[in-house]
């Protein structure tokens, strides 16, 4: 007894295989000419040689599947199954390439196995043979499917259409819901079904504490089978007598919706759970013409299409996760009893597939995510790299194969950092520019486009910081002015600069270094400080929106406190836990990295939601903290600040409120 199978060096094929190999028989599998390496992974990965596996060579789209003369006088009257599994799963393939692979391949394999005279021929169709067929579909059901618009759909349909209607030999049909990896290794080799919102549950868990509920959206029904049950299942009822012009559905008599697949993946993340599900029935109301023009419109479209590349996900995924189609099972598990086959539960296997995708899919792991792969030969601006945080990163940056621009007032001190930079074999560049003066800033820019042609990222790390109370300003207006000079007006005459040049070329990336102080949104003693970054902040969501689709991003670090010369004046913070300037500095690579909208920290963003939900509490908090801490001696300008004594309750507040201040 002797085998043949189309699609054998595919994800299912594969694992059909290997249980084909523990009968007798050869095993005889179709290759590709140019598909000899995948024969060989084959071979490796079931253990098989060569005289037990045999390659034959040819083409799925071809009369026959283009099997020579010779091959096919050998396997003319030994073949007594012909496993037909070759097909186009991929949702993003053209409807011409999947009309060829799934119809005229389908096509091409039954005249392959009336050729070869196979005594049964076995055919992987799929559950979307059904369509969005509303209701329960039974096995024994085809011509009642709905809804097949998508190429997909339609083309496993008139598939299966071919094989009942114009197949000649005896055949048996079998329809695999969403196959996902193997339950008990998650192996897999490709990225489908579930699989496209793994990128959203990851992100999830790492922004969001596991215990905080959300609230998600509930879809239709999502039915999901590991590729072992639906292997170990074709592979019994094959074999089996009487099953003959049957259909079966490979599927999880339980199916489950959406959200509750969602979650349970959701756990084996350990990401937080959507508490609170919202019935998308609710919306039925909507006439579908409504919804088809909303979508339709430009900024909709946009904003859809980038959450969905965001996450990986494919447009035509959404519509696959959301299907009203319950099937039945029973006379699959009546042909299985007996058996020990069954689809085992998702919540059982669930955590290996998820462990699976994130060690060896996960499309993070593909990227270069080293700091040399992001900044080598690129040319950064780093405003307030003579000391402190901006000195780290350029030094950092350097190290890792960049060309630094540093910028800073006083020209000693950069050229200070110059010659540590040499020193380990970074290349810099020293310009003085004072940012307060906005000429200055000007020069500034034209000297940089013409000795460097292009400024690839800019970090406006340049600030004042001025700790006093308003009681102590009221007479100090220029704190504000000089602040804002700065801290604002000084760093957008720099992205006014460079921005057509990054415009032009479609690429840029500004960096710009605010505080905790602003999402935490209440700052005592910081008004002139806070408001500065703020109105910077508000500056750069405005035109990360109109330079969105020109691949100019924009990145907030929210910086907690950081040990700089800048908080030197007060002693307080000497008792305050505090990040050094090599940290801030590892924030800006990861910036460079992974070009975030914001960094923040998970006390910053914690006090921020506080704010949304419970303003006056988190300003009654934050009056607290002002008349614990007084104004530094620097601030009033009466002493030595060194001298100031620390009370034990200031030093509790303050390891309590780690990183507030700034």
């Amino acid at each position: 007894m002797s085998y043949f199978v189309t699609g054998g060096t595919g994800f299912i094929g594969r694992f059909l295989i290997e249980r084909l190999a523990k009968r007798k028989g050869t095993i005889y599998v179709l290759v590709r000419r140019g598909s000899k390496q995948k024969y060989k992974d084959l071979l490796e990965k079931t253990g098989l040689n060569s005289n037990r596996l045999v390659a034959i060579n040819g083409d799925l789209s071809k009369p026959r599947l283009g099997i020579s003369t010779k091959d096919m006088a050998t396997l003319k009257g030994s073949v007594k199954h012909f496993y037909h599994l070759a097909a186009i799963y991929d949702l993003k393939a053209d409807a011409a390439s999947q009309e060829i692979a799934n119809v005229d391949g389908t096509k091409n394999a039954i005249a392959a196995a009336e050729a070869m005279s196979a005594k049964c021929f076995h055919l992987a169709s799929s559950i979307a043979a059904a369509g969005l067929y509303r209701g329960t579909f039974r096995e024994d059901m085809f011509e009642e499917a709905k809804g097949l618009e998508h190429a997909y759909f339609r083309t496993k349909h008139v598939s299966e259409g071919l094989v009942r209607n114009e197949c000649k030999i005896p055949y048996r049909i079998y329809r695999p819901a969403m196959v996902v990896g193997d339950s008990k290794t998650g192996e897999i080799d490709k990225i489908d079904g579930p699989y496209y919102f793994f990128k959203l549950l990851q992100k999830l868990r790492n922004r969001i504490p596991q215990w905080v509920p959300l609230i998600g959206l509930e879809g239709g029904q999502m039915n999901i089978v590991p590729v072992d049950y639906v292997a170990d299942a074709m592979d019994f009822l094959s074999h089996k007598a009487g099953l003959d012009g049957r259909c079966f559905h490979l599927v999880n008599p339980e199916s489950q919706q959406v959200g509750e697949v969602l979650n349970i993946f959701s756990q084996a993340a350990h990401a937080p759970r959507f508490a609170l599900r919202i019935d998308m029935r609710m919306f039925a109301f909507i006439p579908a013409s409504v919804l088809n023009l909303l979508k339709g419109l430009p900024p909709v479209r946009r904003i859809i299409n980038a959450i969905l590349a965001d996450y990986h996900i494919p447009q035509d995924a959404v519509g696959f996760m959301n299907m009203p189609t319950r099937f039945d099972t029973r006379e699959t598990l009546k042909a299985l009893k007996g058996s020990g086959i069954s689809p085992p539960a998702l919540e059982d296997y669930a955590h290996k597939i998820w462990d699976y995708w994130e060690r060896n899919l996960d499309p993070d792991l593909f990227k270069d995510r080293s700091l040399r792969g992001n900044v080598k030969d690129k040319v950064i601006v780093i405003t307030g790299a003579s000391s402190g945080i901006g000195k780290a990163a350029a030094i950092k940056l350097a190290a890792a194969g960049g060309k630094v621009v540093l910028v800073a007032r006083t020209l000693e001190k950069l050229e200070e950092t110059q010659k540590e930079i040499a020193e380990k074999g970074g290349t810099s560049y020293a310009y003085s520019c004072d940012v307060s003066d906005l000429a200055s800033c000007d020069k500034l820019v034209a000297t940089l486009l013409e000795n460097h042609g292009q400024v690839d990222v800019l970090v406006n790390n340049a600030g004042r910081s001025i700790r006093r109370s308003l009681e102590l300003t009221f007479d100090r207006f220029h704190d504000f002015e000089r602040t804002m000079q700065l801290n604002y007006f000084g760093a957008i005459r720099l992205i006014m600069g460079l921005a057509p040049s990054m415009l032009e070329r479609k690429a840029g990336h500004v960096i710009n270094i605010s505080s905790i102080a602003v999402i935490v949104g209440t700052s005592p003693r910081f008004s002139a400080y806070a408001a500065s970054k703020s109105a910077l902040d508000a500056f750069s969501r405005a035109a990360a929106a109109e330079f969105s689709d020109r691949n100019i991003a924009f990145t907030t670090i929210n910086m907690p406190l950081v040990r700089t010369p800048m908080i030197g004046p007060t002693s307080i913070y000497n008792s305050v836990p505090t990040l050094s300037p090599d940290e801030a500095a590892d924030m800006i690579c990861n910036a460079i990295i992974r070009r975030p909208k914001r960094i923040a920290t998970g006390l910053g963003i914690t006090m921020q939601v506080l704010n949304a939900i419970m303003p006056k509490a988190v300003e009654i908090i934050m009056n607290t903290v002002f008349r614990t801490f007084p104004d530094s001696s620097a601030a009033k300008g009466d002493g030595d600040e060194n001298k100031a004594e620390v009370s034990s309750e200031q030093m509790a507040l303050a390891a309590v409120l780690k990183g507030i201040h700034v």
